[in-house]
This record gives C-alpha cells, structure tokens and sequence, in this order.
C-alpha cells in the first residue's frame, strides 16, 4: 500500500476545497463592502478566512513533503484508490465543516446554535458534500434564513462539487493524477464511460462541462421567473443539479409558492437523475443511445405512473405546503405537487414543496420505494439505482421461470447486453447491504434516542433518507423538520450512512476489512 502517494493526493483534495472555500469568502466580503456595518456577515467572513487559510496550508505542506522523490515510481492499484476515495469523504467533510464550526463558536455567537457543535457541522457538512440534504438548522434559535449569505452559499457549493463527485473534479482538473485516475474514477463513479472519451480524464472533463451546463442554464431559467434573486438561484441551481436539496428558506422551495419555479426545478431533477454519459452522445447528435435505453425508459415510466397516481390520490382534498398554506387539490394542482415531489424522492434530491407527511398512506407508500430506488446510473442521483432495480426483477423471474422449467437455460439481458453472474451477485449484494445499513441506522438511531422523540417511523425514514442520500425523511425528520434535535451518536451514525450510501456502500466498507490492509 503506498501511503505516501494517498496522502499526497488528499492534500490535492484540500487545496481544491480550500478554493472553493475562497471563492465563498470573496462573496462574502464584497457583501460585507455593501451593506451596513454590523450586519452580522463579519464574524462568517473571518470563519471563511481562516478555514481558507488552514484548507490551503495543511494542503500546501501535506503535498511539498509527500512529493515525488528524484526517480520513484509508485504503482497505484485499487486498493489506493478505494483508500483514496473513502478517506476523500471523510476528511473532506471535516474541512467543509470548519466554516460552520468556527462562525458557531467565534465571540458574539450563540451558544445554542446547531453550529456551536462540532458534530451538528460536521453532518451539515457531509450532508452537503454526499448531496443528502438533510439539515441540523431549521429550530427557531437555528434558523436557515438568519445564516449569513456567505455561508449559505458554500453550504450550497458542497452540493456542486459533491455532485459528480469531488473525486471526479480532480481527475479532470488536476494532471498529476495520471495514471491513477481511471482507478480513482472507477471506482467513486457510477457512469458507464464507454464510449465517451478515450482517456478518464477527458472522460472526467466532458461530464463536468455537461454538468457545469446544465447548472447555468438552471441559474438563467430561475432568474427568469422574476421569483428568486441570482443569490437564490445560484443557491438552488447548485443543489438541483446535484441533487442536493438544501435551500436558502427554511420552508425550502415551498417557501416560494411560485409554479414556475416548480416546474423548472422538477425538470431539472429529471434531468439530473439521468446517465449524464447520454448527455454526451446528445451533443454529439446521436440519439440512438438514448433512444434505446433501458434504464431511461423505466425511470422517465416510473415517473409519470407514479406521480399520476398520487395526483389522483390526492385530488378532493387540501394540500398543504411547507411554509404552511393551505391549497385545494384539484387535478392541476395535485399533479403539480406530486411531480415535484415524486421527481425529489426519486432522485434524492429532498426539495420539498408539500408537508407529504399529511398525505394519505398510498401516497406515502409510493414514495418511500422511489427513495430506495432512486435514479439512474451515471448521474448524481442516489439510491439503489433503476439499473440495479431492473437486474434485481429480471434475476428474480428468471427463478421463477425454472420453477417449471428447469431444463431452459435463457440468458438474462438488459437491451442487447446480457447480464453476468458476477453483474447478477453485485446487484443481489448490493439491495441486501441497503437493507442491512438501513436496518443497523434503525437499530441505533432507537437505541441512542429515547422513543418519546424518536419513534421507528422516524429512525427508519432518518436511516433510509440517510443512506439513499435523499435528506427529509418522516414524522420527527419530515419535511418540515429537521435533524437538529438527535443527540450526537445519532447524528454520527446518519453521517456515516450518508457516506456509505454516496460512495455505494463498497468503497468504505472495505475499508473495514483487515485483508484490505495486508493485501493478502
């Protein structure tokens, strides 16, 4: 295991956050230029500096003495990368959080702020980079529109640059990667690149400039609307395209109450649930692969069905939304809040525009197995992924089939591909270690938190919304509420599910493993 050559690429990860950070900090400062003094945006801007400045000199010094010696030549294998990749997470998470954790403890804070605890920034933060969604802000002494802007706005940032993976970011941008990119890039994302780019890192660049795209063209249509500022749209432009879902208002995107707004962000998470490599062969004019996609097809169906029925289920009654007005549901209005909401849950993006928590149980229902599901491969969506889904139903009728004829033997296809034993077992695999990590978050969220405050509906849908990356669960973590009133072990352990769902449970869990370490 060569140690040294990680280390050296994580300083690379510091540095790029660090700039990131900093751009948050020139914002910060140019508002600070603008408005009164006084105004409370000082004490973000110092907490920005400083954690600027740590990002950049430990990153600094990391890389200068964990640089390549005169001749050496380190052979990079995919146990450095899937090293890389899950320690990439977790000590990215602890610089994202050090903004929140200083601004929560500098003098002239407030002490019962979420902020003021390490562990309510260090969720925030990884919550932000694995494009959860979930939040410890939102109670009336922690509210999210009385942070300062500069803060919003690298809380949001996380969200982009964990969209497509921080991982991926600096495969594209960064040379010295070299070699190890393609492993790196393997093994943090989900897209099928064949057929992209000969080279990951062109590969990587190509889907950044898609994404970079989209999110612009996100920023314009909002502006559009005339309902959000370009501070506003900036913000939920970054979290759509990653499906992130945190948001300026703590109503989130009900607090709008604009229909415009509605359809473009459900648009947008339409499309950003989808294979971002088919964006590629778009651009290229050819549509055939898009056309012929299996995936596609089932998540686009899945979309429409299920929003039909719930606008259906839905119609005849009151809907009321997350800044708490009161809407009757006619057909028009029903559909527009299914759509939204489906597309959300789907996606595990985690905009809200509906308290779905009041809606009748069949709409519940449906929406908790478009959390698990999620979207499709290759795109920032979580989840099990519609692909794995697929496979999964294709395996299990193929079993049924040789029930009552065992002597046929019909190969298991997805399009024109035919799917293979070990394609098969890692699908299986996969959909079991969901439900163990959801059963475990259950079991300990229970555990650390008395069941006056935390009933199994709430531990289940935290743990669930945790790992599927989505955010708002139910009852206690429900769309309107929030996650700052769990103690710190519980807190922890929906961190450590948001990790291992983002980066599809393999990649840390090897970790775990002392095989891993002694490569035997």
């Amino acid at each position: 295991m060569h140690y040294r050559y990680v280390i050296r690429q994580l300083a690379l990860l510091l540095l790029v956050l660090s700039g990131a950070m900093g751009a948050a900090l020139v914002y910060e400062l140019l508002l600070i230029y603008r408005i009164t003094e006084g105004s409370g945006e000082t004490r973000a801007a110092h907490s920005l500096a400083i954690s600027t400045a740590i990002g950049a000199v430990l990153g600094g010094a990391i890389y200068l003495v964990t640089r390549a010696r005169p001749g050496e030549t380190a052979t990079f294998g995919r146990r450095e990368a899937m090293l890389l990749v899950g320690t990439s997470w977790m000590l990215g998470a602890a610089l994202a959080s050090l903004p929140y954790y200083l601004w929560g403890n500098l003098p002239g804070s407030d002490p019962g702020h979420a902020f003021h605890s390490f562990t309510g920034c260090y969720f925030e933060a990884m919550s932000g980079l694995t494009t959860t969604g979930a939040t410890v802000l939102g109670a009336d002494h922690s509210r999210i529109g009385d942070l300062p802007k500069g803060l919003l706005l690298w809380r949001s940032a996380t969200h982009w640059l964990g969209g497509l993976g921080i991982v991926v970011l600096f495969v594209a941008v960064l040379p010295t990667v070299g070699a190890v990119g393609k492993k790196m890039f393997q093994v943090e994302s989900t897209a099928d690149q064949g057929g992209v780019r000969p080279k990951i890192a062109e590969t990587a660049r190509v889907l950044w400039l898609i994404y970079l795209g989209l999110t612009l063209l996100c920023i314009l249509m909002l502006m559009a609307t005339g309902t959000m500022s370009l501070f506003d749209a900036v913000n939920h432009a970054f979290s759509v395209m990653a499906t992130g879902g945190l948001s300026t208002r703590d109503a989130s995107i009900g607090g709008y109450d604009s229909v415009a707004v509605d359809i473009i962000l459900t648009c947008f998470m339409i499309l950003a649930g989808i294979n971002f490599v088919l964006y590629f062969h778009v651009l290229q004019r050819r549509w055939k692969p898009m056309l012929q996609d299996v995936e596609l097809r089932i998540y686009l169906v899945l979309k429409v069905v299920v929003s039909l029925v719930i606008a259906f289920n839905l119609m005849g009654g009151t809907i009321t939304t997350t800044a708490g007005l009161e809407k009757e549901a006619g057909f028009f209005t029903a559909l527009r809040y299914a759509s939204f909401q489906t597309a959300s849950m789907q996606t595990g993006t985690g905009f809200g525009t509906a308290d779905y928590d009041l809606w009748p149980m069949l709409s519940i229902g449906l929406l908790v197995p478009l959390m698990i599901m999620g979207g499709c491969a290759g795109s920032t969506a979580g989840g099990l992924k519609v692909i794995r889904l697929w496979i999964m139903i294709k395996v299990m009728w193929s079993a049924l089939e040789r029930a009552f004829r065992p002597n046929v033997v019909r190969p298991i296809k997805i399009g024109k591909m035919v799917i293979d034993d070990d394609l098969k077992l890692s699908a299986m695999t996969y959909f079991v270690l969901i439900i163990v990590g959801i059963s475990a978050g259950t079991f300990l969220t229970l555990l650390f938190e008395s069941y006056s405050q935390c009933d199994f509906q709430t531990a289940f849908s935290a743990s669930l919304a945790s790992l599927c990356n989505v955010g708002p669960g139910q009852h206690h973590v429900g769309p309107t509420q929030n996650y700052g009133w769990m103690s710190a072990p519980s807190l922890w352990t929906q961190a450590i599910l948001m990790a291992l769902g983002r980066l599809e449970i393999y990649a840390l869990l090897v970790l775990l493993l002392p095989r891993f370490w002694s490569g035997k």
